[in-house]
């Protein structure tokens, strides 16, 4: 029966089109099994024009040298033939894998053969998401270095027909919105209405719902929100550099990127990195400095709007940097990138990280997974040991908190949520020139630990020099910046049932 209740309260969000098309999809498969229904493989295509495309930023992060394939902190050497369904690392390891990332050289070409010659036997590959980014990443090298190839457009092209046959309208969000950028490459490259027609509708639907009006991206992760730019800001260069379809799309296009600019900008710290909230880690996305530079070479300016909508806010003062998470579970019907993390924070002292989010290091569904969307993985209370918002299932999200009063002054924040129901937990935030003193205070008596993370070159001595106002415990937890690596790092635990005040001297 709690199943089925935290089944109900996780599908009571979903759209009315995500239920249809799971229904649908479902219902298909089960259909086209029956009758043993095969894709064709291969698709005459024709391309006439080259495009043109004036640099973008390449991945470092995805390396193949010396048969050795590198991404996500994971190697593996293939010393005869290419598993392109290898598991062992995980499916977002296989999904790297059949992105086509790492494509750096001409010789590099040979890879997209031994794929196509392996293409019915290819599963997670086969998805719509790695179709659709492999499908720029393919048009981008071949561009690059000027490769005409017929048996590659082909099957390029019957995978971008598979593509439209599986679009993510069961997922919406990120996922459906990478189906349209990689359907407008595919349009530009084989001049296919059909292609053009579908992209033009997600974009312009997809683009309007997903960026919000501070010009952030409503999954609320950084990291998603610096890739869903890069994609933007290719395909801004592509309209700009191929007269086929007039360039119709562009203004709209640009308008988007310039918000999603500002926004960047607002959330990035002095240095251009991010905080890592939400679903968020390095070397996953190009950085901040690097888009603002990618941005300045297509001549795409930066609107300057304040942090609003999207719930956080950055307060600058001469000597630190605290950003802070006062907003809703974003976004409600596609939460899968969300943490339990209501009032959560970060702090960086004369530009060096000191409280830090706990970060992010698999997508697989297990206790790591779930440790690292919880809440006492988070720079906020917990209370009666249960999370502030329900996330299950490696990307599920059932009840969850919502904000039910803000007051914003010049120097504090105070923002109260009804996560833990009946009892409400309100968190003020007051920065002066020299501290930061965060008062937490519950509308009953309850079983309460308030936690702060710090980063993992933060030593006990410089804590301790920093909040020596309050008794406190220290001890570890596993500091996870990058994907398949952690590093040991000290948490500060203090219990109490009502209030509580912290001072953290600057």
């Amino acid at each position: 029966m709690n199943k089925l209740i935290l089944l109900f309260n996780t599908i009571k969000y979903l759209k009315s089109k995500q239920i249809y098309f799971r229904l649908f999809y479902f219902l298909r498969n089960r259909y086209r099994k029956s009758v043993d229904f095969k894709y064709e493989f291969i698709k005459e295509s024709n391309v006439m024009t080259p495009l043109k495309l004036y640099g973008s930023i390449e991945n470092n992060y995805s390396i193949v040298k010396n048969k050795e394939f590198s991404f996500l902190n994971l190697s593996k050497i293939f010393e005869d033939n290419i598993d392109w369904n290898y598991s062992d690392y995980g499916k977002l390891w296989t999904y790297n894998l059949t992105y086509f990332e790492y494509l750096k050289n001409q010789e590099d070409i040979n890879l997209i053969y031994d794929f196509i010659n392996n293409l019915e036997n290819i599963k997670d590959g086969l998805e719509p998401f790695p179709i659709s980014l492999r499908g720029m990443n393919w048009i981008k090298f071949l561009t690059k270095f000027d490769i005409k190839e017929k048996k590659i457009d082909d099957s390029l092209y019957v995978q971008y027909y598979i593509l439209l046959d599986n679009l993510e309208y069961h997922l919406l969000g990120n996922h459906l919105l990478e189906n349209g950028f990689s359907l407008l490459f595919g349009a530009y490259y084989f001049q296919d209405k059909n292609f053009y027609e579908k992209a033009k509708e997600i974009l312009e639907t997809e683009l309007e719902e997903q960026i919000l009006d501070d010009g952030g991206h409503f999954e609320l992760s950084p990291m998603y929100h610096q890739l869903m730019l890069f994609r933007l800001l290719d395909c801004i260069n592509l309209v700009q550099n191929n007269k086929w379809k007039n360039y119709e799309l562009l203004e709209f296009l640009t308008f988007k990127a310039e918000i999603m600019l500002g926004w960047l900008e607002n959330i990035s710290y002095k240095n251009g990195d991010i905080p890592l909230l939400n679903d968020s880690a390095t070397k996953i996305a190009p950085t901040s400095n690097e888009l603002f530079e990618y941005a300045n070479i297509l001549k795409i300016n930066t609107k300057n709007i304040k942090l609003k909508d999207s719930g956080y806010r950055k307060i600058s003062k001469e000597n630190y940097e605290c950003i802070v998470d006062m907003g809703e579970v974003g976004a409600s019907y596609i939460p899968g990138h969300a943490h339990a993390d209501t009032f959560n924070f970060e702090l960086r002292i004369k530009d060096k990280p000191f409280i830090v989010d706990s970060g992010l290091s698999t997508y697989e569904t297990d206790d790591i997974r779930y440790y690292q969307r919880s809440t006492k993985a988070h720079n906020t209370v917990e209370i009666n040991n249960k999370n502030s918002s329900v996330v299950w299932g490696g990307f599920r999200v059932a009840d969850r908190a919502n904000i039910i009063e803000i007051e914003e002054k010049e120097d504090h924040i105070k923002v109260t949520h009804n996560g833990y129901k009946p009892v409400l937990h309100t968190r003020k935030w007051v920065f002066e020139d020299d501290k930061i003193i965060i008062k937490d205070s519950l509308s009953n008596n309850a079983n309460a630990i308030f936690r702060l993370h710090f980063h993992s070159d933060i030593a006990e001595e410089e804590i301790r020099s920093k909040i020596n106002n309050i008794n406190f415990n220290l001890n570890t937890y596993e500091y996870a910046e990058e994907f398949n690596k952690t590093q040991k790092a000290l948490v500060l635990e203090i219990e109490f049932n009502k209030d509580l005040e912290v001072e953290i001297n600057i």
